[in-house]
């Protein structure tokens, strides 16, 4: 069952080597993007490996840190692309309004009248703020800005969202006009 203790959060991602010394550049996806250390020792998306993080320097798109194991900038370098998970318990509590893109995805997507538009397959920012990829086979997916107009209603307990779009949504793949 999705949000359970154990259940593990994407925080961040290695985004390749830094320097030569074998640091690593780091992605975070945390709020307060610092915080990604606060959750040491980071896994991999199956738990099998884990690492201690101490960022050492903020570095464009992110941080350069210290990886535990990792000495070398080619053993850092191997390691690009490497999503960085914690356990949920070790996340703060959100707020009412704030939800861990885990929690989102997979959710059942719904029009104010109830009808089904697909499910969230992805939460995506490019810049702009949030926006939910809702899959809806067989059509193209839809990009829906994570809004409180656009998405009025969030409710994880009967695991769906309902879908309020703008009249310009944005549908993937549509022909440019």
């Amino acid at each position: 069952m999705p949000g359970g203790p154990d259940e593990l959060i994407c925080v961040g991602a290695v985004a390749g080597a830094f320097g030569v010394h074998g640091e690593a550049r780091i992605k975070s996806f945390c709020a307060e993007p610092e915080d990604i250390a606060r959750y040491t020792p980071l896994l991999t998306e199956d738990g099998a490996r884990s690492f201690t993080i101490r960022i050492t320097r903020p570095v464009s798109g992110g941080f350069a840190a210290r990886l535990g194991g990792v000495a070398t900038r080619e053993q850092a370098e191997a390691l690009r692309g490497l999503r960085l998970h914690a356990p949920r318990a070790r996340l703060p509590a959100l707020p009412d309004d704030e939800f861990y893109h885990a929690d989102l995805i997979g959710l059942d997507a719904v029009d104010t009248g109830g009808a089904p538009l697909g499910r969230v397959r992805s939460v995506e920012n490019h810049g702009g703020g949030d926006f939910l990829e809702i899959a809806c086979p067989p059509a193209p997916p839809l990009l829906v800005p994570f809004t409180r107009e656009a998405v009025p209603t969030v409710d994880l307990a009967a695991r769906r969202v309902v879908i309020d779009p703008p009249e310009e949504i944005i549908v993937e793949g549509a022909p440019d006009e």
